[in-house]
């Protein structure tokens, strides 16, 4: 109980795709990556922050 299976991520996706339309999702989807990859950079430059400081 409580684990998301292939199913039902493919049914949650089809009922993106529906509520949003394909384009507005690849944005979305988009925006999130660049999200992603730009708390990753942040993150990592902690890390090289606090190995100079050192």
């Amino acid at each position: 109980m409580g684990n998301i299976g292939i199913g039902e991520l493919i049914i949650i996706f089809l009922i993106l795709v529906l509520l949003f339309g394909a384009s507005r999702l690849t944005n979305l989807f988009g925006a999130l990556g660049k999200g992603v990859r730009e708390f990753k950079k942040g993150v990592a430059g902690e890390d090289a922050d606090k190995d100079e400081k050192e």
